[in-house]
């Protein structure tokens, strides 16, 4: 569909659900995507949702809920009744659900415990052990086993009574007695075959699966890496627990990459990760506080080579004309070295071990760059300038060669400083995208500042 057709779409599901026809918004939820619905929905106001969600089935209405926004989730809970909302609640999807309980007050999940059925007491208990940042922290439920030495109608006849969601029926996974993973099959193989074949001839015995305490970024490279459905999770009796799905391999991609982004800036990330509008100003502040002033303290260190270098300044005053230019050439220099390294890291192309690579290609890369940006600097001076600034005892060309010569030397030693310290922190241990862009850039002025008056004040003594 193209735009115009989907806001068409848009506009039609908005008429239906504001007819408040129960029929009709029974039918249009079978027709429409949840992320239309979600979109219309978000509009509204809370008591319009609830009547939404009170007139659907209660089933519906626990995977609507789970499309909500976390914010939007939490403001609808604290307005619903508490056994409307257990309802709604034993409906979601099991992830989404556990993320939700964990967000809550200690206070909170004691109140709501009550009014679960046991099943969905014991099963959000078990998923919210499990810290966030690992594959049971983020894994689901919503699965279908068959025991390997079932028929394939006693199978099919198991997947109904399980009754996983129709997103997650489409890998079916063998287990034994013990509810160790054997293997898995697709419910068309499954289908297809002979009510009365053995599963154990079916299914496949090559699966790719993660540990319930890997880390949730190894886990959603795994799903992107082998373009899986979803990923089965295994504990370390190799028993299955859960699963986790693409769609949670996305929500962790991007996590990771708005953390990757915040760390990149110089924002410290916080662990409740609100919309911008849901954060106030003192948190925001908090979170940007600290690099700020830490980079400003170490770039007083800039203030105090300027100083340092007061006399070669006030001899050739052209120099201040070019710093801009010189700090603003080294910080994109230096950060655009960092991005390609840290995403060649983060894609797993490169690693710290080959440091020694990597620097010797940035360093030939920031030569040629080097005399692309020298030479433009040298023709501007030595062919553009006015003569009111040339210095007793200089020619244009001659101050041309020593400012361009020095911001080329800046451009190289960015890149490597740029490329050097995501390498260097990764080495350490650490997350290679807090060196990053503020890290960089302070570093590289403090470095073409020492290059650039450097060669200036020898310039003088010849």
């Amino acid at each position: 569909m193209d735009e115009k057709e989907i806001d068409d779409r848009k506009d039609q599901l908005r008429v239906v659900l504001d007819t408040g026809n129960r029929d009709c918004i029974i039918e249009a939820l079978e027709e429409f995507p949840p992320a239309f619905i979600i979109e219309i929905l978000e509009d509204k106001t809370e008591y319009e949702i609830i009547k939404f969600l009170q007139m659907i089935e209660v089933e519906e209405a626990g995977r609507i809920f789970s499309y909500f926004s976390a914010d939007k989730q939490y403001d609808l809970k604290k307005t619903l009744d508490k056994r409307v909302f257990a309802s709604i609640f034993t409906y979601m999807f099991s992830d989404v659900r556990a993320d939700l309980f964990q967000s809550f007050q200690k206070e909170e999940q004691i109140e709501i415990l009550p009014y679960l059925d046991k099943k969905t007491r014991e099963d959000v208990i078990v998923l919210s052990a499990y810290e966030p940042e690992t594959a049971g922290g983020i894994m689901s439920t919503d699965f279908a086993t068959i025991v390997i030495n079932m028929t394939c109608k006693q199978a099919i006849a198991k997947i109904r009574h399980d009754a996983p969601s129709q997103k997650m029926i489409y890998y079916i996974y063998v287990v034994n007695d013990d509810m160790e993973m054997l293997g898995m099959i697709t419910i068309k193989d499954l289908i297809m075959a002979d009510p009365k074949d053995i599963v154990r001839e079916l299914y496949n015995d090559n699966f790719i699966y993660a540990d319930v305490n890997a880390d949730r970024e190894y886990v959603a490279s795994e799903i992107e890496r082998h373009d899986l459905i979803a990923i089965p999770i295994l504990n370390s009796l190799n028993q299955l627990v859960g699963i986790v799905t693409h769609e949670e391999a996305i929500d962790v991609i991007r996590a990771e990459q708005t953390e990757d982004m915040e760390k990149f800036m110089g924002i410290v990330p916080s662990e409740d990760e609100l919309s911008y509008l849901h954060t106030t100003a003192i948190q925001h502040f908090k979170k940007r506080v600290v690099w700020l002033v830490v980079l400003a303290a170490v770039g007083l260190i800039s203030g105090v080579i300027v100083h340092h270098y007061q006399n070669v300044l006030e001899q050739l005053i052209i120099l201040a004309l070019y710093m801009p230019m010189m700090t603003a050439t080294g910080g994109n220099t230096g950060s655009q070295a960092a991005t390609v390294v840290i995403r060649a890291m983060a894609l797993q192309e490169a690693s710290e071990k080959e440091w020694l690579s990597i620097l010797f290609k940035e360093a030939r890369i920031s030569f040629m760059l080097s005399i692309c940006v020298g030479g433009l600097v040298f023709v501007k001076i030595a062919f553009l300038t006015s003569y009111s600034l040339l210095p007793d005892n200089f020619t244009f060309p001659f101050l041309g060669f020593i400012i361009s010569l020095s911001i080329a030397l800046q451009v190289m030693t960015s890149a490597i400083v740029g490329a050097g310290l995501p390498l260097l922190v990764r080495r350490l241990g650490g997350d290679p995208a807090v060196a990053a862009s503020p890290a960089i850039t302070t570093t590289v002025d403090i470095t073409g500042l020492l290059i650039y008056f450097g060669i200036a004040s020898y310039a003088l003594q010849l």
